[in-house]
């Protein structure tokens, strides 16, 4: 630090300029007195000549008085320096050259934030991860803004703010990439989604949120980042991304753990053996008999199939999970396939990819479409020979992602395979897709299990709670159940905050399903969006008859627009929510938050300023929902009427 009859002084620029004089503000004086000492500050003790720092300061057009008013800011900046100085000042100095502002480089916060970030690629290197990320962490805390803040727009900050802003980026590049490695995965995509939208264009980025995303299970979504990216390359500078980026793509799409490296949980990195669960399985005992129940019948010969329904985050794959663990343990054969991995034939890969996972679990190493036109050497011929080698148990994951070529193959397998120890267990979003009409309707008049996973109960989440040896009472495994919806990935991710973050004043979005919320949301029409928002500031409850007022739309054309929010699961039809309503529609908690947490102040002051114009004219009924709003548009909020 630069120290000078005991007082220490350090200089900010990752930010509006500033100095310390240990932990308090040093008062700089006027705006072109800050952007003087930035000037200063940037040529690291070298000095700039009177015409420069005029010319610099006024851009150009100097007013009368530029140079005398440039001296005096010189005098004040050394009083407030160096207030203790005899003579001339060592630290703000003047020559024949010019004038120069003498700080040691230890004294400057961006050379901190330099050293910082070469500690933590050092600590990275050799294996230190928790000390890598201390010390990215500490860095980056360094940071109060944008560098060199009101002088950043000065031509003579142009190369250094550049400078400076490309390596914040950088270090946070960094520091997402040491959390995946530490397998932080919910922190590391926060981290690189905050990336891919203040720096779009830069792969990095994208390619640090693929892998975190990755990371935490979410393979479909990492790939649809990668069509995002891919997209706008193509639409705003008619570029492909990098071939490291496709090899990335290519890498999830294999689940090649040598390219991804070695981040992923291990249940995830060997995607087609049976995976081990860990966390308890609650709520789920009818749907696990009725597993083992089909794993009884197919071990005795009796080919099975089973159809696994239930909302995304419903908790399908950790039930396959369970599956696949029990089958293991009884002497099946495991294979597993995703539906979400099939590609286009333009990417040098056929449609029938989930085949190929298939045979790779069954120990067949050959594609699922061989160059040969031999009959006997079709995908089904191949896999009823590697179905008959014994006991085998198929998994297939996101079925109504899966092409049509293997939604027919699939047919085609349940119309010849009979009396096998075989049983096939076929997990998708929504059974009356569609897509997947014909195949469901074939399996249901060969008597396949049906099995749909509804929300978790308030007793699940207590005994989930209790299994993690929690000691909550049932009020809050109720609010806990509420928050989350009864969704087990949600209430998971919950979970993986400190108590007070979850529920309550405090209480805050997980990264993980924030990410998914505005997924949802980005897919919806602008329209539809706009609905929301005015919905979210209402409450929890949509008043269909106040929305169509305020928004001045008829009912007719409002209820459509509900309906696709609905579809796209942000909003929810509760039929009977209580004795006293026939239905409602209704915003779950966690999606009114995000699409909140969207709005500057000031919208959100103008969507309760009109609500409380639309409340004014109704009855005494609604007087605390209309100041409830008066008192949220706050410096917005209309005058009362005379006489109310």
């Amino acid at each position: 630090m630069n120290e000078r009859q005991g007082q220490t002084l350090l200089y900010g620029m990752l930010g509006p300029v500033q100095v310390l004089r240990g932990d308090i503000p040093v008062e700089l004086g006027p705006r072109q007195r800050r952007v003087l000492l930035t000037r200063l500050l940037i040529e690291d003790g070298r000095p700039v000549s009177l015409g420069e720092l005029c010319g610099d300061l006024w851009q150009g057009d100097l007013p009368r008085g530029a140079v005398s008013s440039v001296r005096a800011h010189i005098s004040r900046l050394r009083s407030v320096l160096d207030p203790a100085r005899q003579g001339r000042s060592p630290v703000l100095v003047n020559s024949a050259a010019g004038y120069a502002l003498k700080v040691p480089r230890e004294a400057r916060d961006t050379v901190l934030f330099d050293q910082s970030v070469a500690r933590a690629r050092q600590a990275l290197r050799s294996g230190q991860l928790v000390v890598a990320r201390d010390e990215i962490e500490a860095g980056l805390r360094l940071w109060r803004g944008e560098a060199l803040g009101e002088a950043a727009q000065h031509a003579f900050a142009a190369r250094e703010t550049a400078r400076l802003t490309t390596a914040h980026q950088d270090a946070r590049e960094l520091q997402a990439a040491i959390l995946i490695k530490l397998g932080d995965v919910e922190r590391a995509i926060g981290v690189a989604e905050s990336l891919t939208i203040t720096a779009p264009l830069r792969e990095d980025g994208w390619a640090l949120l693929m892998r975190a995303l990755y990371g935490a299970g979410r393979s479909v979504e990492a790939l649809q980042q990668y069509e995002s990216f891919r997209s706008m390359l193509a639409k705003d500078l008619g570029l492909d991304p990098s071939p490291g980026l496709r090899d990335l793509h290519t890498a999830i799409l294999r689940h090649d753990a040598g390219v991804l490296g070695d981040q992923r949980p291990s249940r995830y990195t060997a995607p087609f053996s049976a995976a081990r669960p860990t966390e308890p399985l609650v709520g789920r005992a009818e749907e696990t008999a009725q597993m083992a129940t089909v794993l009884e019948a197919a071990a005795a010969g009796r080919t099975q199939w089973a159809v696994l329904s239930g909302e995304p985050g419903a908790g399908k794959t950790r039930l396959l999970d369970e599956m696949s663990a029990q089958a293991e343990a009884a002497g099946f054969t495991v294979a597993r396939a995703s539906g979400g991995q099939a590609l286009r034939e333009n990417q040098g890969m056929t449609l029938a990819w989930p085949t190929a996972q298939l045979l790779d679990g069954l120990g067949q190493e050959r594609t699922a479409t061989p160059e040969r036109d031999d009959v006997d050497e079709r995908p089904l011929a191949v896999l009823l020979r590697e179905l008959g080698r014994g006991p085998a148990l198929c998994l297939i994951d996101d079925l109504d992602w899966a092409p049509p070529e293997f939604h027919a193959l699939l047919r085609e397998l349940a119309a010849v395979l009979r009396d096998a120890p075989v049983a096939v267990v076929c997990a998708l979003r929504n059974a009356d897709d569609p897509a997947v009409g014909g195949l469901l309707a074939d399996l249901a008049r060969r008597g396949a299990t049906w099995l749909h996973l509804e929300p978790l109960s308030v007793a699940d989440v207590a005994e989930l709670l209790t299994a993690r040896g929690e000691n909550t009472s049932a009020g809050e495994a109720a609010v806990l159940h509420r928050r989350g919806e009864g969704n087990p990935f949600i209430l998971g991710e919950l979970l993986k905050l400190p108590p007070d973050r979850r529920t309550g004043p405090a209480a805050r979005v997980p990264a993980s399903v924030h990410s998914v919320i505005q997924a949802r949301l980005a897919e919806l029409p602008a329209e539809v969006r706009t609905l929301l928002t005015y919905a979210a500031a209402d409450g929890e409850s949509l008043d269909i008859d106040l929305l169509a007022e305020v928004r001045g739309m008829a009912r007719e054309r409002l209820l459509p627009l509900i309906d696709v929010a609905v579809t796209a699961r942000i909003l929810v039809w509760d039929a009977d929510p209580d004795e006293h309503t026939t239905g409602r529609y209704r915003f779950p908690e966690l999606h009114r938050e995000v699409v909140l947490s969207a709005l500057t102040p000031s919208s959100r002051q103008l969507l309760h300023t009109a609500f409380a114009r639309a409340l004014t004219h109704r009855g005494g009924a609604e007087q605390a929902r209309l100041a409830r709003h008066l008192r949220a548009a706050g410096p917005m909020a209309p005058a009362a009427e005379p006489g109310r």
